[in-house]
């Protein structure tokens, strides 16, 4: 017998307790998730301080970051059957705690290994916080009113690029690279007690009585589906056509075009700030003009700063800068409208499992896309000193990345709008 599925109007008292502190519930929620990302992102910066203080190479800095996405799309998998089952709040909380343990063990890290550890289990937990972020804001915030909190929550990306990791580098470069995970231990132990204190039980999806569907079902209705395979596919390649390159961005600037690691921060200064200016334009743009001719556009012009960034001789720090600004503007106009592309091929009812594997599947390619690249990159002396090593093959992981961006603009025109999307 199926169960009843209860649909609560916009002003229902499921909604009621959480009204008055909406907008603190909203704050708290976009802190952890930059919490997150920037735990996430500051690790790419860092890698000149960490492949010459380690004595590592290439490979095994990239193992560093594949760890992380390696068991954050594992466990993001495995929540994506078990999310619904328990009050958000009590599953927040356990996320977090890990999360926060996890990235004040990378703060203290005496060795390599012991970060790759640490990195590992900051990743498990820290994995599973996005999806769980946004059931919240879906379960605490009416429709009517759901877009505006979850512009509030997501801002946090653009937040953690233009301050997060400027800031981070600069704690790395005053004090130890220890610095910047010792920062987001302590910011991320402060946000745990808000979390506790402020945010209340939320057990809306529970009280509803929504029916959970078994495993199966869930897979079944996902990867049974020619449409959402292709979806899963897009996202992957995608991601492929971007992560090759990013995790050595840092280090090539250094080691190969002659910034300093004090100068590295404008990389994600300029590059967050152009995408807080053009992502809502981009948005715009591709509900004006079509999500698939804006994604075409920008999905064949950011080859070219593919191309120029991972071929680029010693350089003026103003011409690398607008090279870098030109490939984030690019790359960003690629994501919004392919996001979106990916929200309206599935229906409503399962967009959530769906975007929970595909979030999964994001992470484990990234992982990939890292290590892939490690393995064709070595390095040699650098002409800039000799803490820096100049990187040697990145032209050929440039020609990775084009040709899976090549291969999306391809998938991208297979994608069909699911009925009710």
């Amino acid at each position: 017998m199926a169960k009843k599925i209860i649909t609560e109007p916009p002003h229902s008292p499921i909604f009621a307790p959480l009204m008055k502190n909406e907008r603190l519930l909203l704050i708290i929620l976009a802190a952890a998730m930059f919490t997150h990302i920037m735990d996430f992102m500051i690790m790419m910066p860092l890698s000149p301080s960490l492949m010459s203080i380690f004595d590592i190479d290439a490979q095994q800095f990239s193992l560093l970051v594949s760890s992380y996405t390696i068991t954050a799309g594992v466990t993001g998998f495995l929540a994506a059957f078990r999310i619904d089952r328990y009050d958000r709040k009590s599953m927040m909380l356990v996320m977090y705690f890990g999360f926060t343990i996890g990235t004040l063990a990378c703060a203290v890290a005496p060795s390599y290994f012991f970060l790759l550890i640490a990195r590992s289990a900051a990743g498990a937990f820290g994995g599973v916080l996005g999806a769980l972020i946004l059931s919240i804001v879906s379960d605490a915030i009416p429709l009517e009113r759901r877009a505006s909190g979850l512009g509030i929550v997501m801002a946090s990306f653009s937040v953690a690029s233009v301050f997060g990791v400027p800031f981070g580098l600069f704690l790395a470069s005053k004090f130890s690279w220890h610095a910047p995970f010792l920062f987001l231990g302590i910011l991320a132990a402060i946000i745990f007690g808000l979390m506790f204190w402020f945010i209340p039980p939320l057990r809306a999806h529970l009280d509803a009585g929504n029916g959970i569907k078994k495993p199966m079902e869930i897979l079944k209705n996902i990867f049974g589906q020619r449409n959402t395979r292709l979806g899963l596919t897009f996202a992957a390649v995608l991601t492929l056509g971007h992560f090759t390159i990013v995790p050595f961005i840092a280090a090539y600037m250094v080691g190969n075009v002659g910034f300093t690691n004090d100068e590295l921060a404008y990389i994600y200064l300029v590059g967050g700030a152009l995408t807080i200016f053009f992502s809502p334009w981009v948005g715009k743009m591709a509900d004006k003009h079509g999500r698939l001719k804006i994604f075409t556009i920008f999905g064949s012009l950011v080859i070219i700063p593919i191309v120029i960034i991972t071929n680029m001789p010693p350089t003026p720090l103003w011409a690398a800068l607008i090279v870098a600004g030109i490939f984030f503007i690019f790359s960003n106009g690629r994501m919004v409208p392919s996001t979106t592309m990916e929200t309206a091929i599935i229906s409503p009812e399962s967009r959530g499992s769906y975007m929970s594997i595909r979030s999964s599947v994001q992470q484990l390619t990234s992982g990939l896309a890292s290590f892939v690249a490690g393995t064709i990159i070595s390095e040699k002396a650098s002409v800039f000193g000799p803490d820096a090593k100049a990187l040697v093959n990145y032209g050929y992981v440039g020609l990775i990345a084009v040709f899976f961006s090549l291969v999306s603009l391809w998938l991208a025109r297979k994608l069909q709008v699911a009925q009710g999307a």
